[in-house]
């Protein structure tokens, strides 16, 4: 009976590991994509290492190499596999548990960081006007699918508002013939984050016990296999 349970769990972490790896695979990919095609670098200029890209292919990264070694410790039943993996675990919920304990408690700090960031991006924007470079791209790209023009309103364009601020139908020759979106992106961001925030609250919980749940999984086929007297066998 023991066997059988402990043969199902070790079925089950394989099965649960290759499942993330095959998430992992596909948000890596995702992160490769939006890093040829749109980095999202010159919005913030201070803080393009913390681009969209950059974070998805870290994640990509740390979600294949994680659930790998899970799948492989279990598969092969070794030990220092499966030690390591419960360790990355532990390590992994306490840097997330963090973040988001920074985010709460420095959340004011954090909001005016990005604005400043913003307006210093909207005004290399500006100076670029002229040449059709990727800093107005990435800016078009946010406001027309944001619906919003600028970091607080249309005029912090000044006499250079892109044709990106004006509604869907309304430019004709890089002319507008209606009103700019009135709305900023800062506040549309803002709005953004405070309707999915409870959302990723729910989502940052189910991802801890997700990985409590793993760290006990790996904890128990080792304690089993330290019993058994396997050794660190490939």
């Amino acid at each position: 009976m023991a066997q059988g349970c402990l043969r199902c769990l070790k079925l089950t972490m394989c099965a649960a590991n290759f499942l993330c790896f095959m998430c992992g695979v596909a948000v890596l990919s995702f992160g490769v994509y939006m890093m040829v095609n749109f980095r999202m670098t010159e919005l913030t200029p201070t803080m393009a290492s913390f681009n969209s890209a950059n974070m998805l292919l870290v994640s990509g990264i740390i979600i294949t190499c994680v659930s790998f070694l899970g799948f492989l410790g279990a598969l092969k039943e070794n030990r220092c596999l499966l030690l390591t993996f419960f360790l990355l675990l532990f390590f992994l919920m306490l840097v997330e548990l963090s973040a988001a304990c920074l985010l709460l408690v420095y959340e004011r700090e954090i909001a005016k960081l990005v604005e400043e960031d913003l307006v210093s991006g909207l005004e290399k924007a500006k100076e670029k006007s002229g040449n059709s470079t990727d800093v107005m791209s990435e800016w078009d790209v946010v406001q027309q699918n944001l619906d919003c023009c600028g970091v607080t309103n249309f005029t912090d364009w000044g006499d250079k508002v892109p044709p990106s601020c004006c509604p869907d139908g309304c430019a004709v020759k890089d002319q507008c013939t209606c009103q700019y979106r009135l709305k900023g992106c800062l506040d549309t961001l803002r709005s953004l984050f405070e309707d999915n925030f409870l959302t990723t609250g729910i989502s940052v919980i189910v991802l801890c016990i997700v990985e409590v749940l793993g760290m006990c999984f790996a904890m128990t086929l080792f304690c089993h296999i330290s019993r058994s007297g396997l050794g660190y066998k490939l």
